[in-house]
């Protein structure tokens, strides 16, 4: 985390400074450093934060791709900051995968491509966003109360080569994080130019397997006083599916920024369409049966369409006293899914797809004010800040067939804002000892108009407070070491606060259901170490611990609402990285996770006592603590060969453990290895071609798994629950469970030409 105010020298040999200069990009990991210690940084790529156009073009970095030395401002071993130019470097199929520089983050899809991603993180199973937070220039991604589910956060607008920075940081330690950032908070910044003060532009197109085509113009040229940066995007798609994905995709970013990152301001506006159709998960046994291949689709309907448009601005003013910070954004967001998990389940005649639509205007404005001053002599900063958001939000959730309509499940509108207001203090002691604290404060409101069902609207308030507080010590022979605890939180979908009954539509009364709590506490602790005691070797190592509260969840796929009891992860992350030479660098990750409900599942050994007599549907529906997709074990190492010019090449495996899919863990995930590669030549001109390749290996794994109870009309049992003499109502509406999988994209290639002007 960035922490305010002046910092204490450290020795030279203890610290190895950062040096930037205009021609050698800085492309390692660096940590968060403090707004107002360091001098103004103009806004262009030359700064640290920013790279010229020919990283974009070569997609290489010469740097580092781990963590940076031990810095005065760090407040975690688990914090970093990557560079846009580090992450262009890598190899990556979809934009929300730049994340992956996240040491133990496995970013995956189980549908189309224009679908928010679903993220892996520290033991949790982060479905689509929920507990990771993901801001754009201050523009949180993540979306409350969502058609889909809680914290959406679809990143399929962004461009990656755009990328400036992404500050990282893990845990409920950091007074200025608030909603779905428990687990972790990436905070993505965006360049203002391509290349210094001067004119500059970048075009490059991509072409590969399986109908993939990619165009992207990029210029940034001085307009009066400052730099005017506008960047357009084509995307087409079809994947190696049956059904192929059609997806299109069109982005566009314009930018305007003047002074410096500490003294000046930027506005950005961005657009984006897409859409797509949908190849969602499908039973092994449909697979095995021969029924479809694995590349193939039992509702090839299923797809979606979504758009997004934003305004957004920044504005700092930094002194010797402390800085001030503003930022404002104005969001309008739309996205229609059409689903189908579980086939012929709820509805053996029409079959179980159903579409959620989401249609929202959200802003908020944040600001923050930093005081520089002393404690008993001993140099103190204060941050003091509130952060605000609005969302009015229309939703509908209807049953339908080959995305015609059938009958509404709810349909929905609602307000709901917040405000959260924190303090943070850090001392430094000493030259080797500072200590932070930190308090946070937020109030939820939202008013939940259910336009079928009155008995399920209503108005919902809540707020919580939440500690934090950290101590570093060091360096001491370019070590440093960590200890943070904290509490955190995350809101949950407004609709599960103001539920009463099941939704009804025509009036009639439902069956009664438990409402959700609006805010869940969280609460974690990390000790860590980061060093550069070995030349040329970055290494740090965190344990931690993170608790989650019980809570009654609503399912964005139902309309209504399910029970989850309390649960901890504890676990360890590993990350190091070595550049022997300039031309060379290795890294590698591994991340270790145990993860396990707490307490007994008295519903679920309800149902597995349903079941009785049908031992097939009781496999995977026993009682038990295993959290159903939580990872045990992420790993990741990559190779880089290159200097700015010539020659690069680069190799990244990425290995995803085995997961538990349901909680008596009688199924389990196969485990995911996927290798991906690149070689090209980048000349003094700045123009480049460069080769990737994806899944070298040609793995046939799963991209995601889940264990569930479906109907396909060829099962016996779905035979036998339409016949006059059923099974009992629990097996029919439990279905056959089976291992359900989205697999692996096959070997594809990828060809790139680019080059800056």
């Amino acid at each position: 985390m960035a922490l305010p105010g002046k910092i204490l020298a450290q020795p030279s040999e203890s610290l190895p400074p950062v040096i930037v200069t205009p021609d050698r990009p800085v492309t390692g990991r660096s940590h968060p450093t403090s707004s107002t210690s360091r001098k103004p940084k103009k806004r262009t790529a030359t700064q640290t934060t920013q790279q010229p156009a020919q990283g974009l073009v070569g997609g290489q970095a010469p740097g580092n791709s781990g963590p940076a030395p031990p810095s005065a401002s760090a407040t975690s071993a688990s914090s970093f900051t990557a560079t846009g130019q580090e992450v262009n470097a890598r190899v990556f199929s979809r934009p929300a995968e730049a994340l992956e520089i996240v040491p133990g983050l496995i970013v995956t899809q189980h549908s189309g491509d224009g679908k928010a991603n679903q993220y892996f993180l520290r033991g949790f199973n982060l479905d689509h966003g929920t507990d990771f937070a993901i801001y754009v220039d201050d523009m949180p991604v993540n979306m409350r109360t969502h058609a889909h589910g809680q914290g959406y956060a679809d990143l399929n607008f962004l461009i990656p080569e755009l990328i400036d920075s992404i500050l990282v940081k893990k845990g409920p330690y950091f007074a200025d994080e608030g909603d779905f950032s428990s687990v972790g908070v990436a905070r993505i910044n965006l360049l203002d130019s391509l290349r210094g003060a001067g004119p500059a532009s970048l075009a490059k197109v991509t072409a590969g397997s399986f109908g993939y085509w990619r165009g992207l113009g990029i210029t940034s040229q001085p307009v009066g006083d400052g730099n005017l940066l506008i960047a357009g995007e084509v995307n087409t798609y079809n994947g190696p599916w049956s059904n192929p994905d059609d997806l299109r995709k069109l982005n566009a970013v314009i930018r305007y920024s003047q002074g410096t990152v500490e003294n000046g301001f930027s506005l950005t506006g961005m657009a984006y369409a897409n859409k797509w159709n949908s190849t969602d998960q499908i039973p092994l046994r449909a697979i095995t049966s021969g029924q479809i291949g694995l590349y193939g689709a039992l509702d090839p309907t299923d797809g979606g369409n979504s758009d997004r448009f934003s305004i957004s601005g920044k504005w700092a003013q930094t002194g010797d006293t402390g800085a001030s910070k503003v930022s404002f954004y104005a969001i309008k967001s739309s996205l229609n899914l059409w689903n189908n998990f579980t086939y012929f389940l709820t509805d053996p005649i029409n079959g179980d797809q159903f579409h959620q639509h989401d249609d929202r205007v959200l802003g908020g404005v944040n600001a923050s004010q930093t005081f520089n001053g002393t404690f008993a002599g001993l140099p103190m900063e204060t941050e003091i800040g509130l952060q605000s958001r609005y969302d009015n939000i229309k939703l509908d959730l209807t049953n339908t067939v080959a995305r015609q309509f059938l009958s509404y499940t709810r349909k929905d509108r609602v307000q709901e804002g917040s405000v959260g207001v924190y303090i943070q203090n850090t001392l430094h002691w000493t030259d080797w000892l500072r200590t932070y604290v930190g308090y946070r404060g937020d109030y939820y409101n939202a008013n939940v108009d259910s336009i079928f069902d009155a008995a399920n609207s209503g108005k919902a308030r809540a707020g919580i407070g939440t500690p934090k507080a950290g101590i570093v010590f060091g360096p001491f022979a370019k070590t440093e070491f960590y200890i943070n605890a904290g509490q955190g939180f995350h809101s949950n979908d407004a609709r599960g606060v103001t539920i009463t009954q099941t939704p009804t539509t025509d009036g009639s009364e439902g069956s009664p259901l438990a409402p959700s709590p609006f805010l869940v506490r969280t609460q974690g602790a990390e000790v860590g170490i980061r060093t550069k005691a070995v030349p040329g070797l970055e290494s740090t190592l965190s344990f931690f611990i993170l608790d989650s509260a019980s809570e009654i969840l609503f399912s964005g796929d139902a309309g209504d609402t399910e029970a989850s009891r309390p649960s901890r992860r504890v676990g360890f992350e590993l990350t190091n990285s070595y550049k022997p030479v300039s031309w060379l660098s290795l890294d590698g990750d591994l991340a270790m996770t145990r993860a396990r409900f707490k307490g007994y599942d008295s519903e679920q050994a309800a149902l597995y006592e349903s079941l009785a007599g049908y031992p097939q549907a009781q496999i995977g529906n026993a009682p038990g603590n295993f959290i159903p997709g939580a990872p045990n074990i992420v790993a990741s190492a990559g190779i880089r060969f290159g200097e700015k010019t010539g020659w690069f090449s680069s190799l990244r495996y990425r290995y995803f453990g085995p997961r538990p899919l349901t909680e008596d863990g009688a199924f389990m995930s196969p485990a995911t290895g996927l290798l991906n590669g690149q070689i090209g030549y980048t000349f003094d001109n700045g123009w480049s071609v460069k080769l990737e390749g994806l899944n070298l290996t040609d793995s046939k794994s799963d991209q995601i798994t889940y264990a569930y109870g479906s109907f396909l009309k060829t099962d016996s049992l779905f035979t036998a629950c339409q016949s006059a003499s059923p099974p009992p109502a629990a097996v029919c509406a439990n279905g056959v469970m089976d291992r359900v999988l989205h697999p692996v994209e096959p070997l594809a290639v990828r060809l790139t030409v680019a080059g800056n002007f």
